[in-house]
């Protein structure tokens, strides 16, 4: 068993600290549905969110967290799904808000989907990576998770590492980690943008579109206010994502990161100098992993 899956087995016998608790549940007993409700299906441990002409469709986590690791696996819409964008991503409320992304942008058929990532801070995004995936995610399911703790940001797909994102707030680069996030779901309509820059439109002879998720986990710590900051982020067994297994990529996921970053990765906005007048985010010049 690789050392990430022995930590997630591993906590589960830790003593639990008084005011933390780990959720771990399916996604009827963690979300509800917020929209599309016509159309969309939560039952146990299976969702599934629908777009036609009339609406998408969406679901949230009925909690806040603050840390942890939120996974699920996808399976994407098949077909012609260009203008489509289903998402899966954390964030918290309000215009400075916080936010951390996998975001499933829709193709034409024959064409690969796009992987889009990004983080906000306090309300600023502006850190997008796309990747295309390595095989074809509309054909089966596969897991993504989002890994966030006081240290890094690491976004997996079927648990290979694509992107990391670190803590540099020590030296003035914001970083999530005083708001709860909720996990959010949904299918939407985004042809204005999602498919060559919008050029390519939904061909909405091919609704419904469907993206089905199951198996869905939040091994994470609730947000309770104030008081949840510090208590997410203690170093204490509880809180196994704090864990210094968890503060940098081992030798084989640094290899794994490498081989997905050397031969998937389409843009990454820290080599985009035009985009940015050649003053790139300052995050750009740190190690990230």
């Amino acid at each position: 068993m690789a050392t990430f899956e022995k930590l997630l087995v591993a906590f589960f016998i830790f003593a639990v600290a008084p005011g933390i608790v780990l959720v771990d549940a399916t996604f009827a007993d963690s979300t509800y549905l917020t929209w599309g409700f016509q159309h969309a299906s939560l039952q146990g441990d299976n969702l599934s969110l629908v777009l036609d002409q009339n609406s998408g469709s969406a679901a949230q986590t009925k909690i806040p967290y603050l840390f942890g690791s939120f996974e699920s696996r996808i399976k994407l819409v098949p077909g012609n799904s260009a203008g489509t964008v289903t998402a899966y991503y954390l964030s918290s409320t309000g215009n400075k808000h916080d936010e951390i992304d996998f975001e499933f942008l829709g193709n034409s058929s024959g064409q690969p989907y796009i992987i889009h990532t990004n983080v906000y801070t306090q309300g600023n995004g502006s850190r997008e990576q796309q990747f295309y995936p390595w095989f074809d995610p509309t054909a089966d399911f596969h897991n993504y998770t989002i890994h966030w703790n006081p240290t890094e940001i690491v976004w997996y797909v079927d648990s290979i590492p694509i992107r990391v994102f670190r803590n540099y707030q020590s030296v003035g680069i914001a970083y999530p980690n005083q708001q709860g996030m909720s996990l959010y779901t949904s299918l939407w309509d985004a042809d204005n943008w999602a498919t060559r820059g919008g050029l390519v439109k939904i061909n909405w002879s091919g609704a419904p579109f469907t993206a089905r998720f199951n198996q869905f986990k939040a091994r994470a710590c609730p947000f309770n206010g104030p008081s949840s900051i510090n208590q997410c982020a203690a170093n204490i067994p509880a809180n196994w994502w704090t864990s210094t297994v968890f503060k940098q990529l081992g030798y084989a996921a640094l290899g794994q990161l490498n081989w997905v970053r050397s031969n998937y990765l389409i843009y990454d906005y820290c080599k985009d100098t035009l985009r940015f007048n050649g003053q790139l985010p300052p995050e750009c010049y740190k190690q990230q992993y």
